[in-house]
């Protein structure tokens, strides 16, 4: 899909009141889109539509629950009344989720799959059909992560859900393919966003003061959710089926490809700046 200019184009992001999903919105409607948002934070989101409106494009926003699929599904129709079809589905609503196996009740098992992954499927669901049946293309990225190919101690859960949106990509993009959709899993590594502030924290390391050195360690990283909209959307402009953004993720996704025994050690080493943070 050819980026560049998206005049009389629809998108759609999930998850858009903050973080990469607000970045990407502001970065599709410079481009010219018009969109269409969801988040469950309505002031967050009212505060994005207000910034797109200030760009001139037009916005439809709903304070939507990506986990649930009688929201999702009502969200779709009030979409679908006033767009035919999307030309480009952006699932990034997420959570973040500190916790070893052994910390991690079932109700966060729950939560986490619900969101992070259940999320995507339901954005998938209904929102495709449409974009299908109009024969013009169009676009998916689904918001996976650095943990969706490598996991790090102790993200066992947030680690389990962006493996399966990285597959489910794979294997979704392969079924869109001959109906000229695209699909991108979009996996960032360290980025500065808000989930750091809000991702649950069990263990007996879960405090506020470990919460706040963990949030001071992605403030100092400091690769903005602004980079990361940027190369969505060269990443889309490519049709590129894995976007590994940041320097971080990018080691990562080759080592796990050239060298796993390399990989380990990279990766503990990670684990281990990160958890001067959180320790």
């Amino acid at each position: 899909m050819d980026v560049r200019n998206l005049e009389g184009k629809v998108a759609l992001v999930t998850g858009a009141a903050s973080g990469i999903g607000k970045a990407t919105a502001l970065a599709l409607a410079r481009r010219g889109a018009d969109l269409v948002l969801c988040d469950v934070d309505e002031p967050g989101l009212e505060a994005t539509a207000s910034a797109i409106r200030g760009l001139g494009r037009q916005v439809l926003y709903q304070r939507v629950d990506v986990s649930s699929r009688h929201e999702m599904r009502a969200f779709a129709e009030a979409v679908h009344q006033r767009h035919a079809a999307l030309d480009l589905l952006i699932n990034n609503a997420g959570v973040g989720l500190g916790a070893s196996f052994r910390d991690t009740p079932l109700e966060d098992w729950d939560w986490i799959i619900g969101i992070n992954l259940m999320g995507v499927v339901h954005g998938c669901h209904f929102f495709l059909p449409p974009m299908i049946a109009r024969g013009q293309g169009g676009h998916v990225v689904n918001v996976s992560s650095a943990a969706g190919y490598v996991a790090t101690e102790p993200l066992c859960a947030y680690a389990t859900t962006k493996f399966a949106v990285l597959g489910f990509s794979e294997a979704l993009r392969e079924e869109l393919e001959r109906y000229g959709i695209g699909v991108t899993a979009v996996c960032p590594g360290i980025i500065n966003t808000p989930i750091t502030r809000r991702a649950r924290l069990r263990g007996a390391g879960a405090t506020e003061e470990a919460r706040q050195r963990m949030v001071a360690f992605y403030e100092r990283r400091n690769y903005t959710p602004e980079r990361v909209a940027e190369n969505i959307l060269k990443a889309v402009q490519r049709n590129r089926a894995v976007a590994p953004i940041s320097p971080e993720a990018w080691v990562l996704y080759y080592l796990k490809r050239s060298s796993p025994g390399l990989l380990r050690k990279v990766n503990r080493w990670l684990a281990r700046a990160a958890g001067a943070a959180s320790d």
